[in-house]
């Protein structure tokens, strides 16, 4: 039975009628809808890509920086969808020292960026000027699903300039059974996307992801929004998701190509096969502390994609944290706000 008929049958019309009145009421008071307010400065810029450092919120912060690796996918505003949701104030709430990359919208001309390119360019240069700025020789770095993807990388080609790494839901074994995006990617003509499209259209992969989930991501949630109508802070909430969920930027063409051909389909990280700019990626360089944080429910990176990373590293350091919730409610849940922000300011305020 389709999800809007069974709403209709268990509510009367006259229910249903009074609803949508009190939403009217509701959208009647709201006006801009912002995501990412939490204050911040540019202080360093290269082509599409920008580094921000946010206001310090306590009297004394961690020496040592920390630095937010998202995802290409979608904006990394996710860590600062509002004051009372983001894991961006809660590290800032525990005295960290809070930088986030934001890798832009790429343009027709960012189609023959590679990984290396993001990796030992972007990233790399981001982390140069932290450790310059703050006369460090290394950096904390947190890396998200993709992002930690990338920090993984960065971290073991580079494992001086990175003082502990915290990755959340990051996978590294694209290769487990429960990974229906990796059964997805198979039967993609990645070279012929490529070639035909440079870039490859945000919205495409957007639809692609809603598809793993196709009831609750799109009919379900939004049946179930008519039972929130009333209720102007959560209204305003479900319109940032959707602002989100909806922002998708193009991804530059030969990284996606890379990226869906070395660890969807061949596996390289976790098989020891992967190189950037001809350098190998060895995990067994990953000597630093290490927190590996996944959702037990994440419907993307299955949990067994993010713990295999400890049979790869040879950190004496390393410590795992399950979150009992999905994808994207690690970052926005309440419970979440709760747990996860303060876990990680503790553990890094332990070992800085």
């Amino acid at each position: 039975m389709g999800t809007l008929k069974k709403y209709l049958l268990d509510n009367n019309l006259d229910d249903l009628q009074q609803k949508l009145q009190q939403g009217l009421e509701t959208f009647s008071h709201i006006t801009d809808i912002e995501l990412g307010n939490t204050p911040k400065t540019l202080v360093y810029e290269e082509d599409r890509i920008k580094l921000y450092r946010y206001e310090a919120r306590t009297a004394s912060q961690n020496a040592v920086p920390i630095l937010l690796v998202y995802a290409l996918v979608n904006r990394p505003c996710m860590l600062d969808l509002q004051e009372d949701r983001s894991l961006v104030c809660g590290l800032l709430n525990s005295g960290q020292d809070v930088y986030l990359i934001d890798w832009g919208y790429p343009h027709t001309e960012d189609a023959q960026l590679t990984l290396d390119d993001h990796i030992n360019g972007y990233l790399k240069h981001c982390i140069d000027f932290m450790c310059q700025y703050h006369q460090v020789s290394a950096i904390n770095l947190l890396g998200v699903c993709q992002g930690g993807t990338f920090s993984l990388c960065y971290a073991a080609q580079h494992p001086a300039s990175v003082r502990n790494l915290v990755l959340m839901v990051t996978p590294v074994d694209f290769h487990t059974t429960d990974n229906t995006l990796r059964h997805l990617c198979k039967h993609i003509d990645v070279d012929l996307l490529v070639d035909s499209c440079g870039n490859v259209p945000g919205s495409w992969l957007n639809t692609l992801f809603i598809a793993l989930k196709p009831f609750r991501l799109s009919s379900q949630k939004y049946v179930h929004f008519l039972d929130k109508l009333d209720d102007q802070a959560a209204v305003e909430h479900f319109l940032r998701m959707e602002q989100w969920i909806f922002d998708s930027p193009d991804q530059p063409g030969e990284t996606f190509r890379e990226f869906i051909t070395w660890f969807f389909n061949e596996n390289r990280l976790a098989l020891g096969t992967l190189q950037l700019g001809g350098r190998p990626v060895n995990l067994r360089q990953l000597n630093m502390p290490i927190f590996n944080i996944y959702a037990l429910q994440d419907h993307i990176v299955p949990p067994g994609a993010s713990t295999a990373l400890a049979d790869y590293v040879s950190s004496q350091d390393y410590q795992e944290l399950s979150f009992a919730g999905g994808h994207i409610g690690i970052y926005v849940s309440r419970r979440a706000q709760e747990e996860i922000p303060p876990a990680i300011g503790h553990w890094l305020n332990q070992r800085c």
